[in-house]
């Protein structure tokens, strides 16, 4: 049976969680993730079931002896200066959208994840399948083509990569296209500098 992750996210700002939040399900969409917006709800909860807690600056530092045992699962949210912490990872909220996907995607490249069980990418290719084609197409889709463009560069017709296209979404339940690049990333069919 595959473990899911659980990640909680700890912000008594609402647009700042559910901002996360809608982030973290476009890019781990087998995760399940529960917002609390105060340490006590979090502690009112099973608080030692997830893989990783994002908290707000002020919520670790009024409750750091229970994020320090739980070091590497513990991300820092800071707007805009990053707070020094040893051993702790930070993400800034302030940044631009595409900038704070990438940050999010380096921290897991940099074996944050190995904090939960990752999936092995034989068991992701049996959850997805995408076929050889399709994770090309899926590859030109993250570096901006369009869908002429594809069709041109794979010596293919616009219908097929219209098709394509429809079964990459259908199978991985991903309409948008820095979603799709986000996925590509993480399963290691693109560099996330590459993008």
């Amino acid at each position: 049976m595959q473990h899911i992750p659980e990640i909680a996210i700890v912000e008594q700002n609402t647009l700042t969680a559910l901002g996360l939040q809608t982030i973290l399900e476009e890019l781990i969409p087998v995760a399940t993730i529960r917002t609390f917006p105060s340490f006590a709800r979090l502690i009112d909860d099973t608080p030692d079931m997830y893989s990783h807690y994002f908290v707000s600056a002020q919520t670790y530092f009024e409750h750091t002896s229970f994020f320090l045992a739980r070091r590497p699962k513990t991300i820092v949210l800071a707007a805009g200066e990053q707070p020094s912490l040893s051993g702790i990872s930070t993400l800034n909220v302030c940044l631009p959208q595409d900038k704070l996907v990438k940050a999010i995607m380096q921290m897991r490249k940099q074996g944050h994840e190995a904090t939960h069980h990752p999936v092995s990418p034989q068991e992701m290719q049996q959850e997805h399948d995408l076929s050889p084609r399709e994770i090309e197409v899926l590859i030109l889709i993250t570096k901006g083509l369009i869908n002429k463009e594809i069709a041109d560069k794979l010596n293919i017709s616009l219908t097929t990569v219209i098709s394509h296209r429809k079964n990459i979404t259908e199978k991985l339940g991903i309409k948008s296209v820095s979603g799709l690049a986000i996925y590509a990333v993480m399963h290691g069919y693109v560099e996330a500098d590459r993008i």
